[in-house]
């Protein structure tokens, strides 16, 4: 918090429980409008958890995590190459907003090895902005801060970051009849899954965030104007019961598709098998799995 203060470039990683025991300064760097990347490889479980890859800290990332009303820009790799574009420019966007950016990816990609190539490397200079010893106290008055004030300048902020930051991939949307909606490694997988349904006749799309807050609603928005044809978008995640689920129906009603039932293939952790994928998304389709919005 002190470096970012002072205007230079900060970076803290852990895995979900360790962001848990860093939420007060979070909150507070939040506040304080001090930039920082974040680095979050999301491990299943509560507590102490286990050690396999899930997604089950969604929730907490994209509504905040600590005290207070404030969001953070969450970016989500399915590939280390993505990871390592993703992170070059994280830093630029927190300091654009002077806000806190995560790349929120799972154990599995954080322990994989693949190939990839680095940006060019440049120098960075310390922000204009930044604390050096010559400032003066301006918040002292804990009591008579003007709380309305304040609040409509983040919300400015918060505003101006959902509508310039949403990042989004999607396949065949166009003709879908379903729409699965996945990120991280679970996406990886069900782009190809996709891929294969497709080439055996079945009419699928992909709608892939890359920022899973700010949530990427315009890729909805494009859905729905040229798309009048669907019978079902499905979320696939791997947690307990679906937690992105609820974005995707959110944003399913905010434009115009509420009568579109929202499905939720949650596989608990790891990376969801290609069979397993193939046969429920015929359960789907059979009625045996049931709409959960």
């Amino acid at each position: 918090m002190g470096v970012s203060a002072c205007g230079h470039r900060v970076l803290t990683a852990s895995s979900g429980p360790g962001i848990s025991l860093k939420q007060e300064g979070i909150s507070y760097m939040n506040q304080m409008s001090f930039p920082a990347v974040i680095l979050n490889v999301v491990r299943w479980g509560n507590g102490l958890g286990a050690l396999n890859g899930a997604q089950t800290d969604y929730h907490r990332e994209t509504r905040g995590g600590g005290n207070g009303d404030y969001r953070n820009i969450i970016l989500c790799p399915s590939t280390i190459q993505e990871g390592v574009d993703l992170m070059y420019e994280a830093f630029d966007i927190a300091e654009k907003y002077r806000c806190i950016v995560e790349i929120m990816t799972e154990s599995g990609l954080g322990q994989m090895m693949e190939p990839c190539d680095y940006p060019e490397f440049r120098e960075i200079k310390r922000c204009d902005w930044g604390l050096d010893g010559t400032y003066k106290v301006r918040r002292g008055d804990f009591l008579g801060r003007d709380l309305q004030k304040e609040s409509d300048v983040y919300i400015a902020k918060v505003r101006a970051m959902r509508e310039n930051e949403q990042r989004w991939e999607a396949l065949y949307t166009e003709d879908a009849e379903y729409v699965f909606v996945a990120f991280g490694l679970p996406g990886r997988a069900v782009e190809g899954i996709v891929q294969e349904l497709r080439a055996n006749g079945e009419k699928v799309g992909f709608i892939r965030p890359i920022t899973a807050w700010p949530y990427p609603e315009k890729a909805f928005a494009e859905l729905a104007a040229k798309n009048k044809n669907l019978k079902g978008f499905i979320s696939v995640e791997t947690n307990g019961e679906g937690q992105m689920v609820d974005d995707v129906a959110l944003y399913a009603k905010r434009y115009g598709m509420g009568s579109v039932p929202v499905y939720a293939l949650a596989y608990v952790c790891d990376i969801p098998k290609d069979d397993t994928l193939k046969a429920d998304f015929a359960r789907i389709k059979d009625g045996e799995i049931k709409e959960v919005y």
